[in-house]
């Protein structure tokens, strides 16, 4: 997933846009490691274990768990990824902009 989401954030880094991860590596210092090395730049939460705080409020038991919220921070998509991820948040995007004046 990671190489498609720099994709994704690269595509998109003018858009009103934000990819946000949870991360539940047990080893703070090499999760660091690994987003330097795979070039993530979106913000992280770095959670220390499958059972922190974030996981139990948004119910994820696998990963990736993936969401996709609206502008107004509804959960529009759940489970997408590849394609169909990126089709989810250009039709979200697309409904950002404002409708095109009368003539």
């Amino acid at each position: 997933m990671i190489p498609r989401e720099v994709a994704l954030v690269e595509r998109l880094k003018n858009a009103p846009f934000a990819l946000i991860g949870i991360n539940t590596d047990t080893d703070l210092d090499s999760f660091r490691e690994q987003c330097k090395k795979k070039h993530v730049t979106w913000r992280n939460s770095f959670q220390g274990s499958t059972a922190g705080p974030l996981c139990k409020a948004w119910g994820v038991r696998s990963f990736p768990t993936i969401y996709v919220l609206d502008a107004k921070g509804v959960v529009r998509f759940a489970g997408v990824r590849d394609d169909a991820l990126e089709r989810a948040v250009d039709k979200l995007l697309a409904e950002t902009k404002p409708a095109p004046s009368p003539r």
